[in-house]
C-alpha cells in the first residue's frame, strides 16, 4: 500500500526523549494513524525510530528531516519503512533510490514537483504546504499534473485538514498538532489516542 493512503493524516513527531517513543507510538496507533513520522531534529530521533520499529509492531514508522545520504542510511538502519524529505536534491534522491526504501521526496513548486515526475515519482510531499500556496496552489498543479498525488505538510490545523483532505491530488496531510507538547511532558497519552481518534475520522469517503 501507498504510504499516502495509510491513514488520512501522518502525525510529524519531534521526540526530545526517546521513552516517549513508544508510548507515543502506542497512542498514535490505537487512535488509528499508523503511519508515523520522526524527524531527524533530535540526537535521540534515530534510537527513537529503532525503539518503535522494534516495540511497536502495528506502527509503520518512518523518518522524517531527511536531508543527506548519511540520514537515508541511519534511517534504513534504525528500521524506518518510509523517508520523508523536504526537499530533493540529486544526491538525496539518489540515495534515496538506491535504499529500497519508500519515500517522499518534497517539492513546494511547478518545476520541482515536474522534475520528481519525470523520474517516475509522482507521490511527493508538498512542503512547505500553507506558506507554498496551501490549497489554491494545490488546485492548480491538479491540472496539468494529474498524475502526481500529494501529502502536504506545514502550517497545516485540524480545522483545515479536511479541506486540504478533500483536494483529489491529496493523499494524506502531514500534522504536527497531534502530538501537543505539554502532553507529552505530562505522559498524557490518552489526550494524544484522542486526538489521532478525530484526525482517523477524516477519511477519503467523507470527501464532499
Amino acid at each position: 500500500m501507498s504510504i499516502l493512503d495509510l491513514a488520512p493524516v501522518v502525525p510529524v513527531v519531534v521526540i526530545d526523549r526517546v521513552e516517549t517513543a513508544v508510548p507515543l507510538a502506542r497512542a498514535l496507533v490505537a487512535g488509528g494513524l499508523p503511519a508515523i513520522e520522526v524527524t531527524l531534529r533530535t540526537p535521540c530521533a534515530l534510537e527513537a525510530i529503532a525503539r518503535i520499529a522494534a516495540e511497536v509492531p502495528d506502527a509503520v514508522i518512518g523518518a522524517g528531516t531527511v536531508r543527506t545520504p548519511a540520514d537515508v542510511t541511519a534511517s534504513a538502519e534504525a528500521g524506518a519503512r518510509f523517508l520523508v524529505s523536504p526537499g530533493g536534491t540529486p544526491a538525496l534522491l539518489e540515495a534515496m533510490l538506491g535504499s529500497g526504501v519508500p519515500f517522499l521526496p518534497g517539492a513546494s513548486t511547478a518545476s520541482e514537483v515536474m522534475a520528481l515526475a519525470e523520474r517516475g515519482l509522482t507521490e511527493l510531499k508538498f512542503f512547505p504546504a500553507v506558506p507554498a500556496g496551501g490549497i489554491p496552489y494545490l488546485k492548480a498543479l491538479a491540472g496539468p499534473l494529474p498524475e502526481v498525488r500529494f501529502c502536504p505538510t506545514g502550517g497545516i490545523r485540524p480545522e483545515t485538514a479536511a479541506e486540504f483532505l478533500a483536494l483529489p491530488n491529496v493523499g494524506c496531510v502531514g500534522g504536527t498538532w497531534l502530538t501537543p507538547a505539554d502532553a507529552l511532558a505530562t505522559g498524557d497519552y490518552a489526550r494524544v489516542e484522542k486526538l489521532a481518534a478525530e484526525a482517523a475520522a477524516l477519511r477519503p469517503s467523507s470527501r464532499p
